[in-house]
């Protein structure tokens, strides 16, 4: 297993990657940490999945996507990924979307623990991480340096698939698109948001704000920041 491969830059949409890769016709799915539910939506809206359980650990965010109401397949619930609730054998695929790295360091083994208690037999985890690269890394590291929880999040599947009873599938590593029409709307989606509490100080929000400006052009700034997918299948 490898962290990174600098010689693979295909760009892809990651959700169009999983439906070509992942099983999910009349799959039971579980997604740790959705987020603002945009992947959940569009997985979802494909009719492929037989249900979505959605998790989420950040209450302001949690209490915003029970307010969605036009996806019928899909039942948000509150928690984390190192306590699961959902029986054991009880899901078919398991996501984690760049959320690995969220969960605390002393509890990423717990989790990925958790994410093989409740997955069947021959089930998949599809765990896509951010690689520490490229030119959108270099603006956000200048207020949020995720360098070493990346790796402890890295270390832990290595450590997982190590024991059982995931074990590696594949890795895949490509670039995905990630576009702002400006710094305000950096700013929204990147600083102010609701599940860490980046205060930054006015030098370094100054410092932020002159790089992400040394990417941007008359149509935007776009970015194509590497990834990385650890596909694990438990045993049986």
């Amino acid at each position: 297993m490898k962290i990174a491969d600098s010689t693979q830059d295909t760009l892809v949409n990651e959700v169009r990657l999983m439906l070509d890769e992942l099983p999910f016709d009349g799959a039971r799915v579980l997604e740790l940490g959705c987020g603002k539910a945009e992947k959940t939506r569009l997985l979802a809206e494909t009719g492929r999945p037989r249900e979505i359980v959605a998790l989420e650990v950040d209450a302001i965010q949690h209490r915003r996507n029970l307010q969605i109401a036009d996806l019928p397949n899909v039942h948000f619930r509150h928690g984390g990924a190192e306590a699961i609730p959902a029986v054991d054998e009880s899901v078919d695929i398991v996501l984690m979307l760049k959320s690995l790295h969220h969960v605390p360091v002393p509890h990423m083994d717990q989790a990925l623990g958790e994410i093989a208690r409740v997955l069947k037999p021959g089930g998949l985890a599809w765990i896509s991480e951010p690689v520490f690269a490229g030119e959108l890394n270099e603006v956000f590291r200048l207020f949020h340096d995720e360098k070493a929880v990346r790796e402890a999040a890295f270390a832990a599947i290595r450590q997982a698939v190590a024991t059982g009873p995931l074990h590696l599938e594949k890795q895949l590593f490509f670039n995905t698109r990630s576009f702002f029409e400006n710094f305000a709307q950096f700013d929204q989606r990147m600083i102010q948001v609701t599940h860490s509490n980046h205060r930054l100080a006015p030098d370094v929000y100054r410092r932020v704000k002159e790089k992400f400006e040394t990417y941007l052009t008359p149509e935007g700034a776009t970015f194509h920041p590497p990834q990385r997918v650890d596909l694990l299948r438990k045993a049986g």
